[in-house]
C-alpha cells in the first residue's frame, strides 16, 4: 500500500511540474531531472541560480527547496492560503489540475519587485502568521523526521563518552530515514503533549515499517539512538528514545566474561572513556562528597557504606588510578560480579527460571538474530528468542508438554524476519541495556549520534554551566 501511495505522490507531482514548466516556456523534461529542476525553477522565480548549492547542505536545503517551490506556484498566481497548503500537502492532485487548467498561466518571476508591483497581493496579519506557522511546522517536521534531530542525554548510562546534559545531533540519513509509522501526531512533540500532558499522537492510522535508503549500514560500535523495545504500550516510533553503543550486529555472538565484552570470540572495542564500578576502601567517612562532585564521580548508593569506609564509585580506569593517590585510600579494585552469581540490582536477560545463572559481567554467549537465519528451539534458546518471535515479529508462541508451538503449529526452529542489534552503555554498571532486556529490532532504530552541539552542567554556575570543551565534539 505504501509503494502504491508513494508512486502516486511522486509521479503525480512530477506530471504536474512537467505541465507547469511547459506553461512557463520551458521544456517539460526539465521538471523531471533532480537538481537541474531546481536550477530552472530558480530562474523561473527570479532567485540566484547559485542558490542550488544550498540544496546539498542539510537543514538549509529544506528551506531553499520550499522557497523555490512555493514561489514557483506563486508565479502562476497561486498565492492564497489554501493553494499554498495544498501545494505542500497534496501536490500530486493540485499540480496536474493547475497544469491542465487553461486559465492558469505563468505570470513571471514571482520574487522580483516588478512582479509584486504588477500583481499586488496584500496579506492580512493573520495570513502572514498562518503562512509562517505552517511553513515552520512542515519544515521542522521534515527535518526531524527525515534529516536530523536534536537529542539530550538524560542519564549517565554512556558516561564518560556522553555526559548528562549533552545535547546531540542525531542523523536520520546515515541509516536511512524511517517513514513515520504513526503519522498523525502533534508537531514538535515525541509522545507526550507539552504542558498539558496526554498523548501527542493518534493511532487512527498505523503504517507498516519502511526505511528509505541511507548512506551506510549500522557499524559495530556506532553510538545509536533507538526506541526502547519492551515499551509495548506505545507505537514503535513513539516509544522512549534510548542511546547506547551497538556492540553486536546481526549474526554476531556476544558474551561477557569477568566484565570484559567479547564479540565472535574476540575481545571487543573498549572506549577510552569506558566506565565501570570500583570498590574503594578507606577510613570511615573520609571521602568528602564535594571532592567526588568536583571530580564528577558518582557513587553507587546500593553498595556504598561511608560509615564502614566502603565506597563503590562509577569511574574510568584513569580516574581509578587518580583516586588511588588520594589520602587514606587503602584499596581500589574493580567490582566484578562472579560467574554463577546474581547481581542484586540487575537481572540479566533472558531471565532464566531454569537454566544458566547470568549477570551483567558474565553472560552468554548469545547469537544476535539475523534476517533469514534460523535458530533451533530448545530449553536454552527459547527463552532468549521468545520475545523476538512473539512481540517483535507478531507470532503466537507457546510452550507445551510436547514442544514449542508458533501460530498454533508445532515447531522445532524459527527463521527471523528482521535484523536485530545488541546495545550496551559505556557505563557498564550503570546502564539499562541489552543485558537487561535483550535485542533491538531494526524497525526501532532512529538514527546515528553525530556530535555534541551543546553541553550543560547542572552542577556548574554562571558560564561554567556550559562545558565549552564538549561543544561540537564528535562522538566516537
Amino acid at each position: 500500500m505504501w509503494y502504491i501511495f508513494a508512486a502516486i505522490f511522486i509521479l503525480g507531482s512530477l506530471y504536474g511540474l512537467y505541465l507547469l514548466y511547459i506553461k512557463a516556456g520551458r521544456q517539460g523534461w526539465e521538471a523531471i531531472v533532480p537538481v537541474y529542476r531546481q536550477y530552472v525553477m530558480a530562474q523561473l522565480v527570479g532567485r540566484p541560480t547559485w542558490w542550488i548549492v544550498w540544496l546539498f547542505v542539510p537543514i538549509v536545503n529544506v528551506f531553499i527547496f520550499y522557497d523555490f517551490y512555493l514561489n514557483f506556484v506563486k508565479a502562476f498566481g497561486k498565492r492564497r492560503f489554501w493553494e499554498n497548503a495544498a501545494a505542500v500537502l497534496v501536490p500530486f492532485i493540485v499540480l496536474p489540475m493547475w497544469g491542465r487548467d487553461p486559465n492558469v498561466k505563468y505570470l513571471g518571476q514571482s520574487t522580483t519587485e516588478e512582479f509584486k508591483k504588477k500583481y499586488p497581493y496584500k496579506k492580512s496579519l493573520g495570513r502572514e502568521w498562518a503562512d509562517a506557522i505552517i511553513f515552520a511546522t512542515v519544515a521542522a517536521t521534515l527535518i526531524r523526521g527525515f534529516l536530523i534531530e536534536a537529542y539530550m542525554i538524560p542519564s549517565g548510562s554512556m558516561e564518560r563518552s556522553l555526559l548528562v546534559g549533552d545535547f546531540l545531533f542525531v542523523s536520520k540519513l546515515n541509516y536511512g530515514p524511517r517513514v513515520p509509522m504513526t503519522p498523525i501526531a502533534f508537531p514538535f512533540a515525541h509522545h507526550t503533549m507539552p504542558i498539558t500532558g496526554g498523548k501527542a499522537y493518534s493511532e487512527l492510522i498505523q503504517l507498516p515499517y519502511k526505511r528509505l535508503a541511507g548512506f551506510q549500514e549500522i557499524k559495530r560500535n556506532d553510538v545509536v539512538v533507538f526506541n526502547y523495545p519492551t515499551e509495548t504500550f506505545r507505537p514503535i516510533d513513539k516509544r522512549e528514545n534510548y542511546i547506547k553503543r551497538c556492540v553486536g550486529l546481526p549474526g554476531d555472538v556476544v558474551s561477557m566474561e569477568d566484565a570484559k565484552l567479547f564479540v565472535n570470540g574476540e575481545p571487543a572495542y573498549t572506549s577510552v572513556e569506558f566506565q565501570t564500578n570500583y570498590i574503594v576502601q578507606t577510613e570511615p567517612n573520609s571521602i568528602d562528597q564535594q571532592k567526588l562532585k568536583d571530580n564528577r564521580l558518582e557513587l553507587d548508593n546500593y553498595y556504598t557504606n561511608p560509615a564502614q569506609g566502603l565506597y563503590v564509585i562509577h569511574m574510568t580506569k584513569e580516574e581509578a588510578d587518580q583516586v588511588k593517590t588520594w589520602p587514606n585510600i587503602q584499596k581500589v579494585e574493580e567490582l566484578i560480579y562472579p560467574k554463577g552469581t546474581t547481581d542484586p540490582m540487575s537481572d540479566a536477560y533472558p531471565h532464566y527460571e531454569h537454566g544458566p545463572v547470568w549477570n551483567f559481567d558474565n553472560f552468554g554467549p548469545i547469537t544476535v538474530p539475523k534476517k533469514g537465519a534460523s535458530v533451533k528451539l530448545d530449553s536454552l534458546s527459547a527463552p532468549i528468542y521468545e520475545l523476538v518471535i512473539s512481540t517483535y515479529e507478531g507470532n503466537t508462541f507457546e510452550k507445551r508438554a510436547d514442544g514449542y508451538y508458533i501460530n498454533g503449529q508445532k515447531s522445532d526452529s524459527y527463521t527471523f524476519k528482521m535484523d536485530y542489534y545488541w546495545m550496551q552503555g559505556d557505563n557498564r554498571h550503570n546502564s539499562a541495556d541489552s543485558r537487561a532486556w535483550g535485542f533491538v529490532p531494526e524497525d526501532h532504530i532512529v538514527g546515528k549520534a553525530l556530535f555534541t552541539w551543546m553541553s550543560w552542567d547542572t552542577d556548574g554556575s554562571g558560564l561554567s554551566k556550559i562545558r565549552w570543551n564538549r561543544i561540537f565534539k564528535g562522538i566516537n
